[in-house]
């Protein structure tokens, strides 16, 4: 499940799935006439540019520097599935493998053209990060898409200025970092990272290089991070 950009705006729809479905099948019937040669081909993992570490440069990093797998997520505050990853897997991998030193979590914003909104919400969540509480923050403006997700430009300060609040940080800080827009150019240098490495939609991840496309439920989370562990051995 996957969020991509359109028009300004993602594709999320339940069409979507119903079309990526067909594709899946159309594909499906073409690979077996071709011996299963351009099955293995579609669902080989994609690995990082050799001249491109999607974690360079991260600002927002958890888990210990020397853990033996690192994630690199890119995510979209208005893309539901990137809600999904939030609210359902990712609290269970910062339980599991990121507290526990096995994982480095690093995170990334992709807020698609034309995404004013989403690009200032970014803003906002490094702005809290600047204060400790990126993560914090993060799983807040998931939480309240049906809130900001609906409001005016205009109005979106005085919603981020009020999650700020909510976490006890200093409003009058936070309130300057995100009108003088402090934050921006790492909320741009992500975006342009994304489009370096061709990232098609969100959430998208890199698992020690190699790329993971879409939301995945904890249970395949737990594959791909122990396959990940035991080859970093």
């Amino acid at each position: 499940m996957l969020c991509k950009p359109h028009y300004g705006s993602f594709i999320h729809t339940p069409y979507t799935a119903r079309m990526q479905r067909a594709i899946f099948f159309m594909v499906l019937g073409v690979a077996l006439l071709l011996g299963g040669g351009l099955w293995y081909l579609s669902q080989a993992p994609k690995a990082a540019p050799a001249d491109l570490d999607p974690a360079a440069g991260a600002h927002f990093v958890y888990g210990q520097a020397d853990a033996p797998v690192t994630v690199v997520e890119f995510s979209n505050y208005l893309c539901p599935h990137c809600r999904d990853h939030s609210q359902k897997s990712l609290p269970r991998i910062f339980a599991d493998y990121v507290d526990t030193g096995k994982v480095r979590y690093v995170f990334r914003d992709y807020p698609f053209p034309g995404q004013d909104n989403v690009v200032l919400a970014s803003e906002a969540a490094d702005c809290a990060g600047e204060q400790g509480r990126y993560f914090e923050y993060h799983q807040l403006l998931f939480r309240a898409t049906g809130q900001w997700g609906r409001a005016r430009l205009e109005d979106l300060p005085g919603y981020f200025t009020d999650y700020a609040r909510q976490l006890s940080l200093d409003d009058g800080i936070f309130e300057i970092c995100l009108s003088e827009h402090e934050t921006r150019p790492l909320v741009l240098a992500d975006q342009e990272l994304a489009r370096k490495l061709e990232i098609g939609g969100t959430p998208s991840f890199y698992v020690n290089g190699k790329f993971i496309e879409g939301f995945q439920p904890y249970g395949e989370w737990k594959k791909i991070l122990d396959e990940a562990l035991a080859q970093a051995r």
